[in-house]
């Protein structure tokens, strides 16, 4: 049984490994003989998928933002047509990965048109934007919505696209997270030192956008709060020697660390972070956190411009439930001295602080209960049978 993965980004590889040991731990107790193909990243390598090719280097957002990564996605996606042609699957789950997906899952219903296709983690629709040409496409091209938020499920339902609310993968995900004792100790954290998580990218072009103001006011904290130490999870090791360079030219006391996001994250008294699903694991760990996020400035004016784009908030912590739980600084309010005054005004009134935990506890209710990961596997194999049934009854008539 070959079961096809499309994802991108590193957060979208993050998501795919936890479904891929979940859909390998319920095939073993099914009895099934399952492979996994996939676009994606190393975690879901390391997970048991086979790739066809490693898209979590080249994730972006933005229409100029993109432009770099037109031509590397076209020969991935020309690649991946071809295997799949050769090598079709029995069952096709796209996560996120909103424009790639949604032309290679147009393919696959052109070509494939009884071809089960799931959607996990789909287009946010019900926040970015009005109902649109994107939205009608996952509608065609989709069999089921496996809907991480209950706004989510309620939207594709409306649209006829049969929906199930799962939960957020991250509730699983978090279960594997350390104490905050725990991390600090394995991380050599003083009880008296403070810890700073800056998390400033997971794609190539937030290296530009949000890495100097962020390191920048950084430099600034750490001139306030003497005893201060700033941890930077890496998201991707070719970012390493740009992420070293300025550590060293903004002269911070910092350390860069991969594979450690979870205990850096959970060992922290406060994060200054990019926008991403990076607010999420720090709300469940009850980190209060400061989100930036920009774009390069034409796109931000073909947004506002052409596409009329206007959004309430930009962190998925305060989308959920459309409610002010952390601060957020946007577009031309990213300056290093915005975000160091945000950042030592979280640090230093605790009812703010506060107010973020109360809000947090609020948000949870719309991430779903422990075994996220199960239920969207239950539901795929589920998919799986009633496919193979309809092809046992072609048969026999």
């Amino acid at each position: 049984m070959r079961i096809f993965i499309s994802t991108g980004e590193v957060s979208g590889d993050l998501q795919g490994s936890l479904l891929i040991k979940a859909l390998k731990g319920q095939g073993e107790q099914r009895g099934e003989d399952l492979e996994i193909v996939a676009l994606g990243g190393d975690r879901m390598e390391a997970a048991g998928a086979t790739l066809i090719a490693n898209t979590a280097p080249i994730g972006s957002f933005g229409i100029i933002e993109s432009l770099p990564f037109i031509w590397e996605t076209l020969k991935i996606q020309r690649k991946a047509k071809q295997y799949l042609q050769q090598n079709p699957p029995d069952l096709v789950i796209l996560i996120d990965y909103q424009d790639p997906n949604l032309a290679i899952g147009s393919y696959l219903r052109d070509n494939f048109p009884d071809l089960p296709i799931i959607y996990f983690i789909a287009p946010q629709a019900w926040i970015w934007y009005p109902l649109g040409s994107k939205v009608n496409t996952l509608v065609r091209i989709t069999d089921r919505v496996l809907a991480i938020f209950p706004e989510e499920q309620k939207f594709y339902a409306q649209r006829g696209v049969p929906s199930d609310w799962v939960g957020h993968p991250f509730i699983d995900r978090i279960q594997t997270a350390p104490t905050r004792d725990k991390a600090r100790l394995g991380l050599g954290i003083k009880p008296e030192q403070t810890a700073i998580a800056l998390v400033p990218a997971s794609r190539r072009q937030e290296i530009q956008s949000l890495l100097p103001p962020i390191f920048a006011a950084a430099r600034q904290l750490q001139a306030k709060i003497p005893e201060v130490h700033f941890w930077i999870p890496l998201a991707l090791e070719q970012y390493r020697a740009a992420i070293e360079q300025k550590i060293q030219e903004y002269q911070l006391q910092a350390t860069l660390l991969e594979g450690k996001t979870l205990e850096i994250l959970a060992a922290a008294d406060l994060a200054i972070t990019k926008s991403g699903t990076v607010n999420l694991e720090l709300a469940l760990l009850n980190v209060p956190q400061l989100v930036v996020y920009r774009f390069h400035p034409l796109n931000a004016w073909i947004a506002r411009k052409i596409f009329n784009f206007s959004v309430p908030f930009i962190s998925p912590v305060n989308l959920m439930n459309m409610e002010d739980i952390v601060p957020e600084l946007f577009q031309e309010e990213v300056t290093s001295e915005r975000i160091f005054k945000a950042a030592l005004e979280l640090w230093e009134n605790p009812k703010r602080r506060d107010k973020i935990l109360s809000g947090y506890q609020k948000m949870r209710a719309n991430m779903g209960e422990l075994g996220v990961c199960d239920r969207a596997a239950t539901k795929i194999f589920n998919q799986l049978s009633r496919n193979n049934g309809k092809k046992q009854t072609i048969s026999l008539s």
